[in-house]
């Protein structure tokens, strides 16, 4: 999403290098290109002027210290002012009330409520466990009930299943008493959405909060709503009195000015952002981090989290046994490997997560190519039997064409891909035993727990 708003800021560092102060002349054409970088983002102009004020007000005259260069004192001044900006220290997501804790969504239709509940209800399931009710007010659209519902039976939640006849206040109150009765942790009510803002849709989402007394009143909107964003969370902050945001298609080519302007705008902070349409592609907002994300620094933090939750570590102490006591890696080790990978939502996701200037250049490598590369690699061993993955010295030039044939590639691509295999291969077997005890022993804490020792 801050793609572009990263590589503007980033670029505009440079000149201030190999400066020994910073002053107001040589920081004058920096601060002018951050302005306009962060209105070609889409942020709103009076947040613009007054980031660019404080930033200019903070750096001028600051001391460099003589391990940094002027460049990387005012990186540090802009990523503490976009931290300011987003929300300060983390506030996070807790559940402080006496259960049922009650949250309410609320938005503009299109913004992702509906799909936005779910994923809330399978990370509350999941990392606070958490029991969840669902409950849809959206009456004049059945189809968004029936959506919900489906959607709380794929990520493990209870749905209440309302009388689309009733007011959508007194189902809210119904689902409410179900959730007390039932002993649910939480209950989390989805409110109608309209293409645009009007008095009745205001009345409405008030009325549904009398009636549940909500202990959240969340605001989804969607990431790509550029200014309209900001109009919406200014007319919602009026009508509730909103305890947080939601950013919801954070994976998009949107330029990130909704993101630092509603919270602005609405003086709450953003709780979570979505990633994704799968419903775990909801994640805790991190001022602090996605700052450093905007400036280029990656989110090695938040990598680190993805592959502690989406890798499987029987499958790689098994693989690092297999490597220690040298044996084969044939192409069923491969086909986990690359699968693992596009868990992790592929090399584009990966790469979004780490610092800049480690993901461009000339040897920085393409996401998008090698997403397709790592789909089309996979696709080839999937057409091999069981036997020339065990033992890919059998496969013979008939064998590739037959390959080739059953993943619709080119046989160049497969001579491509066991050429890269037996590389590996060749790699795997110089690691074996010692030589691989010996170089994970240099790291501090030796080796992994589980390891074969010798």
């Amino acid at each position: 999403m801050f793609d572009t708003l990263s590589q503007r800021l980033s670029k505009t560092v440079q000149d201030l290098r190999g400066r020994g102060r910073i002053t107001e002349e040589n920081i004058g054409e920096t601060l002018r290109e951050v302005r306009m970088a962060l209105l070609e983002a889409d942020v709103a102009l009076p947040v613009v002027r007054s980031f660019i004020d404080t930033v200019k007000q903070k750096a001028l005259g600051a001391e460099v210290a003589t391990s940094l260069t002027p460049g990387q004192v005012f990186v540090s001044i802009i990523h503490r002012e976009l931290v300011e900006l987003m929300g300060g220290a983390r506030a996070g997501f807790e559940l402080r009330a006496q259960p049922p804790y009650v949250v309410l969504l609320a938005g503009l239709q299109g913004a992702g409520k509906t799909t936005t509940a779910a994923k809330l209800a399978r990370w509350l399931i999941e990392s606070q466990r958490r029991r969840v009710l669902l409950v849809s007010t959206d009456v004049r659209r059945p189809a968004a009930i029936l959506q919900l519902e489906r959607l709380a039976a794929q990520v493990g939640a209870d749905f209440f299943p309302g009388d689309a006849a009733r007011p959508p206040a007194e189902i809210a109150q119904q689902a409410l008493e179900r959730a007390r009765t039932g002993v649910y942790d939480v209950l989390i009510v989805d409110t109608a959405g309209r293409l645009h803002l009007d008095a009745a849709l205001m009345d409405e989402v008030r009325e549904i909060d009398r009636a549940v007394a909500a202990h959240e009143r969340l605001f989804v909107v969607d990431s790509m709503a550029g200014q309209d964003a900001v109009n919406a969370a200014r007319a919602f902050g009026e009508a509730l009195e909103l305890t947080g945001v939601i950013l919801t298609k954070a994976d998009g080519d949107a330029r990130g000015g909704a993101a630092l302007s509603v919270r602005q705008v609405t003086g709450r902070p953003i709780v979570f952002v979505g990633v994704g349409e799968k419903p775990d592609a909801l994640q805790p907002f991190d001022p602090e981090r996605m700052a450093g994300r905007i400036l280029g620094m990656g989110d090695v933090v938040a990598l680190v989290e993805q592959v502690q939750g989406q890798i499987d570590a029987g499958e790689a102490e098994r693989l690092a046994r297999k490597m220690a006591k040298g044996q084969g890696f044939d192409f069923y080790d491969l086909r986990s490997q690359l699968e693992q990978v596009q868990k992790l939502g592929g090399l584009g996701a990966l790469m979004d997560k780490l610092p800049t200037q480690m993901t461009r250049g000339a040897q920085a490598p393409n996401a998008e190519q090698g997403d397709r590369d790592l789909r089309r690699q996979v696709a080839i061993i999937n057409s091999m039997t069981h036997r020339e993955r065990r033992r890919p010295e059998v496969i013979d030039g008939s064998r590739r064409r037959r390959i080739a044939a059953g993943a619709g590639v080119q046989v160049q691509d497969v001579n491509r891909l066991l050429k890269q295999f037996t590389e590996m291969q060749r790699m795997m077997k110089s690691m074996k035993g010692g030589k691989l005890r010996r170089m994970l022993g240099a790291f501090k804490g030796g080796m992994p727990p589980g390891f074969p020792r010798p």
